[in-house]
């Protein structure tokens, strides 16, 4: 997926060196406000579970009526529980997590048709975009009503200092339709999916640990956060515990307003000369 990813972002980029530079320019400033979920080893079938809310802030710079580059900073919240699994390995694994999420991302996007605020014309059209994103993570989960931090406590094995990072990146493929409201205002309706370069949102990726050493360097709760299982011998030392060859993945899907700051340049054919 990170592979198509690319490849739309430089097809879009491709797209854009023909064309005319008529048309809209300027910046669009804007908020959404939607939902976000995960795909990954605690939620290996696809499935939209334990959606959470998110929102952010946008800035779109228009190049002309077909391309342009966006920024956009986003909070989402993501989780997933084991018992939601129709698989029965991962129902006995008994594994969970929830996780907020501060993402920074940066696009090429490409609309289908001419876009121009204030036309009655070419007043929408679909879009794809693609890009990069960096985010910021932090896996948490509950047991016995206590709310613990994942990455503290090494759950498969990481000794101290060792950790997986809490900031990471990604690369992004998404689209969406947008429709001018007016000369100033437009609806942005769109879905991304972010493809990780890590497999720890979730802090699940490899084996479990052997627990007598994990014990001696984080202690009886670590134990406990690594091994839920609700079947006897399931969590012992290199068994399966997550697939690190699948990286994690999250999508944002929601609703944008976008205000439009720039101007509508006249066609060549249409300027006074001398």
């Amino acid at each position: 997926m990170r592979s198509i990813a690319l490849i739309f972002i430089a097809i879009g980029f491709l797209m854009a060196i023909p064309l005319s530079a008529d048309g809209q320019k300027g910046y669009e400033l804007g908020g959404w406000l939607g939902t976000s979920f995960y795909f990954g080893d605690l939620n290996t079938n696809l499935k939209i579970t334990k959606p959470g809310p998110a929102l952010g802030l946008m800035a779109r710079y228009n190049f002309n009526n077909r391309i342009s580059v966006r920024s956009t900073l986003s909070y989402g919240n993501v989780g997933a529980d084991d018992a939601d699994s129709e698989n029965n390995f991962e129902r006995n694994r008994n594994l969970s997590f929830r996780s907020n999420i501060f993402d920074l991302s940066n696009v090429i996007e490409f609309n289908f048709f001419k876009f121009e605020h204030g036309s009655q014309t070419y007043n929408k059209t679909p879009y794809f975009y693609g890009g990069f994103n960096i985010f910021r993570y932090n896996p948490t989960t509950k047991l016995n009503g206590q709310k613990y931090s994942l990455r503290d406590y090494g759950t498969e094995g990481q000794q101290a200092g060792q950790e997986y990072g809490q900031i990471n990146g990604g690369v992004l493929l998404g689209g969406g339709f947008k429709f001018a409201l007016n000369r100033h205002l437009s609806i942005n309706i769109e879905v991304s999916t972010r493809f990780l370069f890590t497999d720890y949102l979730d802090d699940v990726s490899t084996v479990y640990p052997d627990k007598t050493l994990l014990q001696a360097s984080r202690g009886d709760i670590a134990v406990a956060l690594s091994d839920r299982s609700l079947s006897e011998g399931l969590g012992a030392a290199g068994r399966q515990r997550g697939d690190r060859k699948a990286k994690d993945q999250y999508t944002f899907a929601g609703i944008s307003v976008m205000k439009y700051f720039g101007g509508i340049e006249c066609p060549e054919i249409s300027r006074i000369r001398n």
